[in-house]
């Protein structure tokens, strides 16, 4: 088993109630809230994702890569339909990452297919599922895979004024929104902390290795949010500490700035280096000095989680604080409707960036 984390928690604190954990809707805005309310997800083509892959397919092997457009369908269920079509086991269908259901979602999945014959892919198409492309492909598609996300969302019913969308989208290309875990990531009224902390109390009973990782996550991603709305309400999300890790942009490399220089600003400023939160874990912490500080500020009010992910064999990560929308663009089809376009590095949700513009009522399709 491994160590706890190295944290200079304070003996005295004791572990949030269920009250304080606070969901991504009571989190504090970056920009000063939204300037216009409208429906989310009136229906689910209202809500489009085409997920882009870094690479394409190799043109060979025993795989077949396949290109699915899915309605209203989640992805662990397609990925279960195309594995009984092909006659192949639930393991042998690979994909990149997770997709709304009540949505539109274009994405790749893989298929180890062997000596099998190609499937008539066509007779998905009762369950919501359109395979666009089947290729010939090596290898398994592998969970986070990705380049990113495009967005397309049309809102209905907008009410509010419409200069002020075009000049709160002027500051959201220009300054970026708190990278939040969305609030898909802790399921219907935060049943997934409510697991994750009968987890940790050693009251969960048996659960699936799929329902411990989901859990686990879900705690670790509010931890991540904790800290960042601390650095949001102290005014420095997207600003450097002496101590700070920083996350090259484009990748997972990050390393540790002692001090903050004039250089390291600039980097931050050009939009090279990024500000990162921690995503808690066993060893050492990867921060110093002020930075540090102010994380086991925030952390030492969940001792229990940050122990028990320790215990759970997770390691110190780090995620970028800031999230920076490539292609933004936005439409008035409509007095009342307004469509908008942007694209997401993987890992991201389109909702945070969302509640910086529209307080959203959602449709009936929202889940």
């Amino acid at each position: 088993m491994n160590a706890p984390a190295v944290f200079n928690l304070r003996p005295a604190a004791a572990d949030r109630p269920a009250a304080a954990w606070r969901p991504v809707d009571a989190l504090p805005y970056a920009h000063g809230g939204p300037v216009i309310h409208g429906r989310l997800r009136a229906q689910p083509e209202d809500f489009v994702v085409d997920e882009v892959l870094p690479f394409g397919p190799d043109g060979d092997g025993e795989h077949r890569l396949l290109r699915v457009r899915k309605t209203d369908t989640n992805t662990d269920w397609a990925a279960r339909r195309i594995a009984l079509l092909a006659g192949v086991p639930a393991k042998a269908v690979g994909y990149a990452g997770l997709k709304d259901r009540h949505a539109v979602t274009t994405q790749w999945f893989s298929v180890h297919l062997g000596n099998r014959p190609e499937p008539r892919w066509g007779q998905l198409a009762d369950d919501g599922i359109e395979v666009l492309e089947s290729h010939p492909h090596r290898h398994k598609l592998k969970r986070g895979a990705l380049a990113g996300n495009r967005f397309t969302l049309r809102l209905r019913g907008v009410r509010g004024d419409h200069d002020a969308v075009g000049e709160r989208m002027a500051v959201l290309a220009r300054n970026g929104v708190p990278n939040y875990f969305g609030p898909q990531r802790f399921g219907r009224n935060q049943s997934n902390l409510h697991r994750a902390d009968a987890l940790f109390r050693g009251t969960a009973g048996r659960v699936s290795r799929h329902q411990r990782g989901l859990w686990l996550s879900a705690a670790r991603s509010h931890l991540f949010n904790e800290v960042l709305a601390a650095r949001i309400e102290r005014g420095d999300w997207d600003r450097a500490l002496p101590g700070e890790r920083l996350q090259l942009r484009g990748s997972h490399s990050h390393f540790l700035a002692e001090t903050i220089d004039e250089r390291i600003r600039e980097r931050i400023a050009d939009g090279d280096v990024l500000p990162t939160g921690p995503l808690v874990g066993a060893g050492e912490p990867l921060t110093r000095a002020a930075a540090a500080e102010l994380e086991q500020l925030v952390l030492a009010r969940f001792v229990r989680w940050v122990d028990g992910l320790a215990e759970a064999g997770l390691k110190q990560e780090r995620r970028p604080l800031r999230l920076d929308a490539e292609d933004l663009g936005y439409d008035w089809p409509a007095a009342d409707e307004l469509v908008l376009c942007f694209m997401l590095p993987a890992g991201s949700y389109a909702t945070v960036l969302l509640r910086e513009l529209v307080a959203t009522e959602e449709g009936p399709h929202a889940g």
